[in-house]
């Protein structure tokens, strides 16, 4: 896969999964100008989040039905759709439903890694993995600092004017840069969702659900909390400043591209216990945010290099092990994903409040050495390497005849 297409799927991997996350720097001008209270400002990150749950469950199978190049494009419009919606709400339901669509047809990112994945040679699949969820990581952490910076210029308006933009402009060059998807064989939605419903009965993909549920959970945990000791004493920090240490994060995770090298030479297994084992010991350094700034930021790099690594090794695994339905075990391995983040972002705030940013980063840990746990055993009964998935056979989607 030559460069540029890696870059276009990043990009759409990034704008998608921004108009997912732009709201949370802006909460405060939203609810002002909408005359939300406080106590219902959650409901715009939920609604975004939960439209994404939606999609992960009922949309992202077409990509093994349909053309994906303009499944995508189709989905990247209908984003674009539901956040000019948002941008020209004056109610704050209107608001809602726009960014449920927009959640929605976010989803689109799992399409993109699939068909990113299925345009890879087995040779290259994880690099260009760890290159096209990269443009994830960056659309997460980045809108963060690029929404408030938005803001700022044009109000939180111009954010979603800017999002609706970027999904329209992407969806057209998509459609003229990419190949045809042509489909040999034929098969229904029913025996798709049929085949992603015995993914649950298959070891490598449950094992590698529940190190992604661990995973996130350990993920949210950081940054779904953060703004809470660093808005207190001794630092006192503002919204922009908090905005900032996501530029930390960025680091990390990009750093973290190489590991889809690593998956293509055999070793998705070990670089996976070796992150795990770097999540639960960047919390130490996490932990110690009410005095040190600059262990903070050590302890964000190294936390989101190795999530980011594991995410892209999981993911590597589970398309080499099932290239005949990327779409599906992509969307079905992303249901851990978005259960385990919205465990982390509603646990740690409440174990913030009860043992403060001591308690939330022992939370944190703790997701982390679940998941380290969770790999060591499967590794243990049975282990799985990158070169060893490359053999395994591959179950074909359709049911087996009666």
């Amino acid at each position: 896969m030559t460069v540029g297409r890696r870059l276009l799927f990043a990009a759409v991997c990034a704008v998608a999964v921004a108009s997912v996350y732009a709201a949370q720097p802006v909460l405060g001008q939203i609810g002002s100008d909408l005359g939300m209270a406080d106590g219902q400002l959650g409901w715009i990150v939920a609604a975004g989040q939960l439209g994404y749950l939606v999609g992960l469950a009922t949309l992202v199978p077409l990509g093994d039905l349909l053309d994906r190049r303009r499944l995508i494009a189709g989905h990247l419009a209908l984003a674009g759709t539901g956040t000019a919606l948002a941008a020209t709400a004056t109610r704050a339901w209107v608001l809602l439903v726009g960014l449920a669509v927009a959640g929605l047809f976010a989803v689109v990112v799992q399409t993109t890694v699939a068909y990113a994945a299925a345009l890879s040679t087995p040779e290259e699949r994880g690099r260009t993995l760890g290159a096209v969820t990269s443009g994830v990581v960056l659309g997460i952490l980045g809108a963060r600092v690029a929404a408030g910076a938005l803001a700022a210029a044009w109000g939180w308006r111009g954010v979603y004017v800017t999002l609706s933009v970027l999904l329209a402009t992407l969806a057209l060059l998509l459609l003229r840069t990419l190949p045809p998807d042509v489909r040999a064989d034929r098969v229904t939605y029913r025996q798709v969702s049929a085949s992603l419903r015995g993914l649950f009965r298959e070891r490598l993909f449950v094992s590698r659900g529940l190190i992604a549920f661990f995973l996130f959970a350990s993920f949210s945990a950081l940054w779904g909390g953060l703004a809470l000791p660093l808005a207190a004493g001794p630092w006192h920090l503002g919204t922009t400043e908090i905005g900032l240490f996501g530029l930390a994060g960025l680091v990390g995770a990009l750093g973290a591209a190489r590991a889809g090298r690593w998956a293509d030479a055999g070793f998705a297994s070990p670089v996976t216990g070796g992150a795990l084992a770097l999540l639960a010991a960047s919390w130490l350094a996490v932990g110690q945010a009410t005095w040190s700034l600059w262990l903070l930021v050590i302890g964000v790099v190294v936390l989101d290099f190795a999530v980011q690594a594991v995410h892209v090794s999981n993911q590597h695994l589970l398309t080499t092990a099932h290239p005949d339905r990327t779409s599906s075990v992509v969307g079905g391995y992303m249901l851990f994903y978005s259960l385990g983040s919205a465990l982390g972002a509603t646990t740690t705030t409440a174990a913030f409040a009860t043992a403060g940013w001591p308690g939330s980063s022992a939370l944190g840990a703790t997701f982390a050495v679940a998941a380290l746990a969770v790999w060591a055993t499967d590794r243990r009964t049975r282990p799985f390497t990158g070169a060893a998935a490359r053999t395994r056979p591959t179950p074909s989607c359709r049911p087996p005849a009666s």
